[in-house]
């Protein structure tokens, strides 16, 4: 096989990021979680165990605007549900519901299933060095749970 330019790296994570994304969206739809994306997952994972719009925008590195946003989508998913908080009347705590935490015990199958294709293909070494790799990376946003 020949080298791969190293100008090639984002095109191929975009790729290899977006085929396990559609292959983990497929599932779920299958499994009775129709319109599932991306950015769902990703706030879940931010929302945790319960945190409040504030938290997960400082998870997600976004606007507490676009969390709000993103909690009230979740919410009229019937991922979250929004509860007061036991020490800031203000604050309302996002916390996952039953469906929500089926949903991303389905998703974290399905990835699992995905990467252990990859595992078939290309072996268990190259697989665990590749993440490995990505796992040092400098991360772009702190507050991912992994």
């Amino acid at each position: 096989m020949a080298p791969i330019d190293d100008v090639a790296m984002p095109f191929l994570l975009m790729s290899a990021f977006r085929g396990l994304v559609d292959a983990v969206h497929a599932d779920l739809e299958e499994a009775g979680f129709p319109g599932v994306r991306a950015t769902h997952g990703f706030a879940m994972q931010a929302v945790g165990e319960g945190c409040t719009s504030v938290e997960l925008g400082v998870r997600l590195g976004v606007s507490k605007q676009a969390a709000t946003k993103t909690a009230a989508g979740l919410e009229a998913m019937g991922f979250i549900t929004r509860g007061p908080s036991a020490t800031d009347r203000r604050e309302r705590i996002l916390t996952p519901t039953p469906h929500g935490r089926e949903m991303l015990q389905r998703s974290a199958a399905s990835f699992r299933r995905e990467v252990a294709q990859w595992r078939e293909r290309v072996g268990d070494r190259k697989v665990d060095a590749t993440l490995a790799t990505l796992a040092a990376a400098p991360p772009v946003t702190a507050g991912f749970p992994f």
